[in-house]
């Protein structure tokens, strides 16, 4: 098998209220991968808010997607190298990292496809079924849009719930949570996230506010290069620090878990070049003990999930249009399915290229 065409696109695709409130749309670079046996394979990596796309796309189809023409597809670990490897002196970060990842899922994608297997059972399956958190609470809602999505996370099945905690008041912040808290009861708990937004001292200050809560983690205290910060903050408070959605690669979750920075690590595939470096994280983090809960695009994350031991939520956002993808997973009783279709198991739906295609 030969690959002999890739296409690439850019969708600028609307959210709904509230997450609409801060961010009003998504984008998506997607890649269309096509071999010389009729298998296709579809990769895609999200953009939240739609930042830095025509730049992941212009090195996506520049640097990368000529690596890969004329090549076996099946050889996944070979041409995922042979990518990551190409540019020397650019750092598999940021948007090289966007780009790597849509390919890598395309590859793997056609792998699943000609075995015929969904992947989370090529790459040996735990589980059929994963559970999910309900994320959202962004700042700019106000305390009703914030208790209204969280009850509507909890009434679709959600035991879990997590919101920003970004009020440069610590105490307004507690207040949020206390209100959710309330709201759902005690059957759903909560998380909250930082976003990067604080330094070691303001983090001490907040969690000693949230302390009591019995908090699932809290999220992304510090800078995200700032690893021995992160490193310290993690010492320093009595809810356990999940992090990685903005690091990239196994070797800076490796310094993550030397460092004893988290207990959850949260890498996110599509910035993490791809399953294939996110499978790794997951199985380095299952050798130091910690649980992997992967970062948004769920429709993906969860086939990771359900070949890890150590995986533990996926990350729900709901703000999906109902024409974008053929068929999403269904959720049950808090946890979605994971698809079991050959390869992710994900494809766009008719028109919908068509109609979110900006680039």
């Amino acid at each position: 098998m030969k690959i002999t065409g890739i296409d690439s696109a850019v969708l600028r695709i609307p959210t709904r209220k509230p997450i609409a409130l801060d961010f009003p749309h998504h984008s998506l670079v997607i890649a269309h991968l096509r071999t010389d046996e009729g298998v296709t394979g579809l990769g895609y990596t999200l953009a939240f808010g739609g930042g830095g796309v025509e730049s992941i796309q212009a090195y996506l189809d520049t640097r990368l997607a000529p690596l890969l023409m004329g090549q076996d597809p099946l050889l996944v670990e070979r041409l995922w190298e042979r990518m990551y490897r190409a540019d020397r002196g650019i750092k598999r970060q940021g948007v090289a990292a966007y780009a790597l990842s849509a390919l890598d899922i395309a590859l793997w994608d056609i792998v699943g496809k000609a075995a015929g297997l969904p992947l989370y059972k090529l790459w040996g399956a735990v589980t059929d079924r994963v559970p999910a958190y309900g994320s959202g609470g962004w700042p700019s809602y106000t305390l009703d849009d914030l208790i209204g999505e969280a009850q509507a996370y909890v009434a679709r099945g959600c035991r879990y719930y997590k919101l920003k905690i970004h009020d440069p008041d610590p105490r307004a912040n507690r207040a949020r949570v206390l209100a959710v808290k309330k709201a759902v009861g005690d059957g759903v708990r909560l998380m909250v996230d930082v976003n990067q937004k604080l330094d070691v001292l303001g983090n001490f200050r907040q969690a000693r506010l949230l302390e009591d809560l019995d908090l699932v983690w809290y999220e992304e205290p510090v800078l995200a290069d700032d690893l021995a910060a992160c490193a310290e903050v993690a010492r320093g408070i009595n809810i356990p620090v999940a992090t990685g959605e903005n690091n990239y690669t196994r070797f800076e979750f490796r310094d993550l878990i030397e460092r004893g920075a988290a207990r959850y690590l949260m890498p996110d595939l599509c910035r993490a070049n791809g399953f294939s470096e996110t499978l790794k994280i997951g199985r380095l983090a299952a050798a130091h003990q910690l649980a992997v809960s992967p970062h948004v695009v769920h429709e993906l994350s969860l086939q990771v999930a359900g070949a890890l031991s150590n995986g533990f939520l996926v990350e729900w956002i709901d703000w999906v249009p109902e024409d974008l993808f053929a068929e999403m997973p269904v959720m049950q009783g808090g946890d979605f399915l994971i698809p079991d279709r050959p390869g992710h198991g994900m494809a766009l739906a008719p028109g919908a290229q068509q109609k979110y295609r900006v680039g």
